[in-house]
């Protein structure tokens, strides 16, 4: 008998101790009590967060000042005139800095070892106080390794780099301009309700040339808050040398892209987007750095180390990139200063991390198929030098700026990723809802309209992590690369060139493609999460893919941008679908149904193709049958009295059929259906998504 309980009681001592050190996970299990088992891992990373936190505060003075490194590394103008440098290369046996201030001569500056791999210079103001090293000069870390052999290195904190002409490499240009732009609005509100445009400066333009960050401010923008957008997610801002990677080959990560202007309109930009009221993330790229040794991080003090794991550990075999050593105390201090210069320097309101699946797990969910058993995410895979450093980039970042939102890219579902630290979770606000397109490509590509299973698109669309806030999307970047194909292009592909002008008439494909592109954004956005993703030009139904200048395609531009002139044209039918975007976003807003409980899904008919539910007081109703309307169809509610229309796919200004009348008054009775209290008899249809309101219940 004792020997059988001894486990039990070892259990339950493990668990109790759990709850002892971290201070809310007893809610997280609460929450979701199939978590119980793993309270020890729980336990274990919360207690390694503080520690690290805590030896911050002894060694550091505190995260503050920790993440304050951009302050003393890297190149710095002095009150005197002078300048103090400051580098971290615990492999390099000398350090010197060289560029146009000394004729390029690499050894005449040399630094002083400090401990820990730190070097430092100081060098005195000229005498007539003019500036030692001007604005727009080139310099350069002149690094002597341990072999004796002398590398030309851009500093990891350098502000803004560029590359003249033909040039292969970049240049580290010294950024230190008499007027930097001074800031006029202040950051917005944290939106209730998350409605994302995910943005790429450079293909913004519909011309085949890379955009300007002045092209975006006075051109884009000015779109996006109509469109009834409240924040932007601006990708591949941080400086990467090859501009097909999308921005994920971070070559310099304290340099705004200097292929779109300088960091001052950079500034501008998003000082113009908050004056809007729009919020404005930087998808930010701490999962891998560029290879590039003469323009990156890699081999910067001449040994593979240094930023990153040495051997095989330190890079990722799909990307061909490397890898960040999490541990290291350098390492860390990068990151995290990393992160506070953007939202200090530039104004950011926050961070989608990019790759966190790849940085979550040793194996970086290279073929992995996560099948959502609990044990995938706990144990020996899971590389907690990577997790601990996510919660303290979220501690950081939601202790400086307390309405900042965090969004993590993961496709492995990892339980309390976004759950807060104090439960033992990550600390991000969302993650991205990844399934989601994946499961509206796959029905475009394998099954006919008729064989659409509507239970699986609910459960799709529904299945997240209770109280975890998920971003849902139909499709984003991922989807409009060349190789896939958008939304619009798997409905409608060759006819777009040919029929989506208003004098012709409707084909069966257009129709199709136009009715079921609002539809699929409409459900998605209400039933798929707590904040809503688009990428910039697909909400129009951008024709055609993404691809950026390559070999390939012989440095072609023509796919590498944005025809927003097409929405602006009234004889093409784009306009339809871009008039749909813009009021189902102003309806959102009026009715906040994203910062609503889940819906409550009262119907998911499999041979009429219905699916309706309630959120937010709405009445959403889904006509997916391509053919079959229905009269008088009985659709539960829980609230009495009258509804109206307040948003139809079908209505003739988003190019609809123009069936439904919105004079039409609908009356819930007191009769029960499909275990709603109330129902009320409604006409829909074919291939129609509506929205009724209930008017004698204020919104």
């Amino acid at each position: 008998m004792a020997a059988s309980e001894a486990p039990a009681d070892s259990a339950e001592a493990a668990l109790a101790a759990a709850l002892a050190d971290v201070p809310e996970l007893a809610r997280l299990l609460e929450i979701d009590p199939y978590l119980k088992p793993f309270a020890g891992d729980f336990q274990r990373r919360y207690k390694r967060f503080n520690e690290t936190l805590n030896n911050i505060g002894e060694n550091e003075g505190g995260i503050d000042k920790f993440s304050r490194g951009y302050e003393s590394f890297g190149v710095h103008r002095c009150a005197d005139g002078g300048l103090y440098c400051k580098e971290w290369a615990p492999g390099a046996e000398g350090v010197f800095l060289t560029g146009d201030f000394n004729d390029w001569n690499p050894f005449s500056y040399p630094y002083k070892k400090l401990d820990y791999g730190k070097w430092e210079l100081y060098i005195p103001p000229k005498k007539n106080n003019s500036l030692l090293v001007p604005h727009g000069s080139k310099l350069k870390v002149v690094i002597r390794s341990k072999s004796g052999e002398i590398l030309y290195r851009i500093s990891p904190w350098a502000k803004y780099v560029t590359r003249e002409g033909d040039n292969v490499n970049y240049d580290w240009i010294h950024w230190d301009p008499e007027h930097s732009y001074k800031f006029k609005h202040s950051k917005p509100k944290k939106p209730r309700g998350l409605r994302i445009y995910e943005s790429h400066v450079g293909i913004s333009s519909y011309e085949g040339k890379i955009a300007s960050y002045k092209h975006f401010t006075c051109n884009v923008l000015p779109r996006i808050k109509d469109l009834g957008y409240n924040c932007i997610q601006m990708m591949a801002i941080m400086e990467h040398a090859y501009y097909a990677s999308f921005g994920y080959q971070i070559t310099s990560f304290f340099a705004a892209s200097s292929r779109y202007g300088t960091p001052e309109e950079l500034k501008e930009l998003v000082d113009t987007a908050h004056s809007m009221g729009i919020t404005v993330l930087l998808d930010v790229v701490h999962s891998h750095a560029s290879k590039n040794s003469e323009d990156g991080l890699n081999m910067f003090d001449g040994t593979d180390s240094c930023y990153f794991h040495s051997g095989p550990r330190g890079n990722h075999d799909l990307w061909d990139s490397r890898l960040f050593a999490y541990s290291n105390w350098e390492v860390l201090r990068f990151l995290l200063s990393n992160i506070r210069w953007w939202l200090e320097e530039y104004g950011f309101d926050g961070f989608r991390f990019d790759g966190v699946t790849s940085m979550l797990y040793h194996h970086h969910g290279m073929g992995q198929g996560f099948s959502g058993d609990y044990h995938e995410y706990f144990g020996l895979q899971v590389d907690e030098d990577a997790l601990i450093y996510l919660m303290l980039a979220n501690h950081l970042i939601h202790t400086l700026y307390p309405d900042s939102i965090t969004v993590a890219e993961d496709v492995s579902g990892m339980p309390a990723l976004c759950s807060p630290i104090s439960q033992g979770g990550v600390g991000f606000d969302y993650r991205l809802a990844m399934a989601i397109p994946d499961k509206w490509i796959q029905l475009l590509k394998e099954f006919k309209d008729e064989d659409w299973n509507m239970g699986n698109i609910v459960y799709t669309l529904t299945n997240r992590r209770y109280l975890e806030k998920c971003i849902a999307y139909a499709e984003s970047h991922d989807q409009a690369l060349v190789g896939d194909k958008t939304l619009a292009f798997w409905l409608m592909d060759a006819e777009m060139y040919t029929n989506m002008s208003v004098l012709t008439p409707f084909t069966p494909v257009i129709d199709r493609g136009i009715q079921l592109h609002k539809m699929i954004r409409l459900i998605t956005h209400a039933l798929g999460g707590e904040g809503y993703l688009n990428f910039m030009g697909n909400e129009f139904g951008h024709p055609e893919w993404l691809d950026f200048p390559r070999k390939g395609n012989n440095e072609s531009y023509h796919y590498a941008r944005r025809q927003f002139h097409l929405t602006d044209d009234d004889l093409l039918r784009y306009k339809f679908l871009n008039n749909f975007d813009r009021d189902m976003n102003k309806l959102e807003e009026r009715c906040g149904w994203l910062s609503a409980p889940q819906a409550y899904v009262s119907e998911k008919h499999e041979a009429n193709k219905i699916i309706a539910f309630e959120r937010a007081g709405l009445l959403f109703i889904f006509n997916f049958h391509p053919s079959k309307s229905y009269t008088d169809y009985r659709v539960g509610t829980t609230l009495p009295g009258k509804f109206k229309i307040v948003l139809d796919t079908d209505a003739a200004e988003y190019g609809g059929h123009q069936r439904l009348d919105h004079n039409t008054d609908f009356f819930s009775e007191d009769f029960k259906h499909n275990e709603r209290p109330c129902s009320l008899l409604v006409y829909i249809p074919s291939r129609v998504g509506l929205v009724l309101q209930n008017v004698d219940v204020p919104n």
